[in-house]
């Protein structure tokens, strides 16, 4: 794969221009007029994101957040409503319950998406466009019934949108029902900690009308993945399916040992979760179940000396925000990265003040990175 780096595209013909802005030339016959709108190497790029989610487009952004903003924007008019999962990013719940009604006059009801029945009575049929959840929710690794709520929402005219980040490979939301899937690419797709980035996988109609040069969310706001990025990141997709299987295996084995240590252990691959039979059954089995975990230390205070243990005298993880990458990452979700919530929000989303978010790396052998997590536990006891 070459980098298309160009800014700008050189036609052969003057008709060739008016042709390609009227429309009737695209990238589809490799007619390009400027990075902002399609770029040769992003496109590439994206038809990879595409065949991963098995949708038949894809477009990848400078964000995860400007792939979740542009396709809401795209969807929903001024005035349209929304209807969303309480528990979300907390990121994306400002852009729902703050930005977007200020500026767009959109609203959203935030609903328990287990609840079918809720979320049914939440949908006006006629005004809602949306409903928007996390296949697996951040931070509390709930698991949404994809399919159940793709069949309430699409009985009712509404387009379904799904946050597929915790989950990639793991599951396959379009599969299952949804018509758009969105990703923070930054996460487990990148790898590497290193790289911004975002896609949004769905229908050609919806992918060409965000590229649209009237009306189109990306085309307009200007959200432009680099095409240098572009080409680093299709060189990290072809081994995203070892790196799952490793962060998913590793998370396991820490959950049930973590468990039987007697600690208050979150992992939707453990059988005493409330979805675990509900990601069974709807799971890319060879991919596990997902490679975070959580452990609920009830208090901040608590959640806190457990992370300076495992950071700073078992050099275990490092204490950051985001995930996917190859060091275990840890953060105290209440107060970061869901610190965007109310106390009432995070209540109502079963966010704990102690709640520690873990993505699981996989560097090292997975009995010396047991023995550091044993080690902190261990030296966390004995200083109780």
């Amino acid at each position: 794969m070459s980098i298309e780096a160009s800014a700008t595209f050189t036609v052969m013909e003057p008709e060739t221009m008016r042709r390609m802005f009227a429309g009737e030339l695209g990238p589809d016959r490799d007619f390009f007029i400027y990075s902002r709108h399609f770029n040769p190497t992003v496109l590439n790029l994206s038809r990879l994101m595409a065949a991963l989610e098995g949708t038949e487009a894809a477009y990848c952004t400078a964000s995860g957040m400007s792939a979740i903003a542009a396709v809401l924007l795209q969807l929903c008019s001024h005035g349209g409503h929304v209807v969303a999962s309480r528990a979300l990013y907390g990121g994306t719940h400002a852009l729902l319950a703050h930005f977007l009604p200020r500026t767009c006059g959109m609203s959203t009801t935030f609903v328990e998406v287990s609840d079918l029945d809720m979320v049914e009575a939440a949908i006006v049929e006629g005004k809602t466009k949306v409903l928007y959840f996390e296949s697996v929710s951040n931070p509390t690794l709930s698991v949404a019934n994809i399919p159940e709520l793709c069949r309430v929402a699409h009985r009712k005219g509404v387009t379904v949108v799904v946050d597929n980040t915790f989950a990639p490979m793991v599951l396959s939301p379009a599969r299952l029902g949804a018509d758009v899937v969105v990703h923070s690419i930054s996460k487990f797709i990148s790898g590497g900690a290193d790289i911004i980035a975002g896609a949004v996988c769905g229908p050609a109609s919806l992918v060409n009308s965000m590229m649209d040069l009237q009306q189109g969310a990306i085309m307009l706001l200007g959200p432009t993945m680099n095409a240098k990025v572009a080409f680093e990141l299709s060189e990290r997709i072809p081994h995203l399916g070892l790196r799952m299987k490793e962060h998913s295996q590793r998370a396991l084995v820490f959950a049930r040992r973590l468990k039987s240590l007697g600690l208050k252990v979150i992992y939707p691959g453990l059988e005493e979760h409330p979805h675990h039979e509900l990601l069974k059954s709807m799971h890319n089995r060879e991919y596990g179940y997902g490679g975070l975990l959580c452990i609920d230390m009830e208090t901040e205070e608590r959640a806190n000396r457990l992370m300076n243990q495992l950071q700073n005298y078992a050099q275990f993880g490092f204490m950051a925000v985001s995930l996917g990458y190859y060091e275990t990452l840890m953060s105290c979700s209440g107060s970061s990265t869901s610190s965007e919530l109310s106390s009432e929000e995070k209540a109502l989303a079963g966010i704990s003040p102690g709640l520690v978010r873990m993505s699981v790396g996989y560097i090292g052998t997975l009995e010396q990175k047991w023995s550091q997590l044993e080690k902190a536990l261990t030296r966390l006891h004995n200083k109780n």
